[in-house]
């Protein structure tokens, strides 16, 4: 009795995930530098495998922990706050993307990337942008409906505790992030310019390529919560798991909204 918990915190056991990933994670960067170099992809792909591994593993022990009762109140209110800042800190990367889209726009540069272009344009000469009312139009439609069903699954969990509902408003957002997904590649295909070589390009594709990955982590999100709701998992009180992928899908489309704005519409 003496060591029994009275406090409604976590403590956590010793584990290996954090130095594993740390690992895994030095192994994909240190690969990529090589990748880069011209010296195969393996070692990218082992670090990648590696970081995969991390993940499964870690996030496994978060939902055992989860379904052990270790998430008190408290506990969710750390888990919460912890992943608005992980949100946080994504708005400061895409910031850095748009300032840098922004600034090129406003003041275009030689094309040495050094000094200034005297009556310079945006985009520069010579490229053709895409119509954002005919294809970026309809990926926008198609990620919004995403977001939408999202919410529809939640709201079915939370206020109505329908889990049939919830199935269905999770296969409708993952099959609508996945079309988005496709319909996006089908765009970079068909690209009338590239990465390299002029500064739209490569913040075109830099910009719009992460946020490409980041549906593609979020559709992946999604899809462990729609496994874990046939698993039994997540009740009204009990659904961090599944609130942070809502959240994390929404800021995903908060994102392409401005994008969709000042890249395709602005900027084009």
């Amino acid at each position: 009795m003496a060591h029994e918990k009275n406090h409604d915190y976590h403590i956590l056991n010793p584990s290996i995930w954090p130095l594993a990933g740390s690992v895994a994670g030095f192994i994909m960067l240190f690969g990529a530098v090589r990748f880069f170099h011209d010296h195969g992809p393996w070692m990218l792909l082992i670090g990648f495998v590696g970081v995969l591994y991390v993940m499964f593993g870690w996030w496994s022990e978060t939902v055992a922990e989860n379904k052990a009762g270790d998430h008190t109140p408290v506990v969710q209110i750390g888990l919460r706050y912890g992943f608005i800042l992980f949100i946080m800190s994504e708005v400061m990367f895409f910031f850095a993307w748009f300032w840098s889209f922004f600034k090129h726009a406003m003041y275009p540069m030689h094309p040495d990337g050094l000094s200034p272009k005297i009556d310079g344009v945006w985009p520069p000469a010579g490229i053709e942008t895409f119509d954002p009312f005919h294809l970026p139009l309809i990926n926008t439609l198609i990620l919004l409906c995403s977001g939408a069903a999202a919410t529809w699954a939640h709201h079915a969990l939370v206020h109505e505790n329908n889990r049939e509902d919830m199935k269905w408003g999770l296969i409708l957002a993952i099959g609508l992030g996945a079309i988005f997904t496709v319909f996006q590649v089908y765009e970079y295909t068909h690209a009338a310019f590239g990465f390299s070589g002029n500064i739209y390009g490569a913040n075109f594709f830099m910009a719009t390529g992460f946020h490409g990955f980041h549906v593609v982590v979020g559709t992946i999100f999604l899809f462990i919560c729609l496994m874990r709701v046939y698993a039994g998992h997540f009740t009204p009180k009990q659904h961090i798991g599944f609130e942070a992928a809502a959240w994390y899908w929404h800021f995903v489309d908060v994102v392409w909204l401005f994008l969709f704005a000042a890249v395709y519409i602005w900027g084009g």
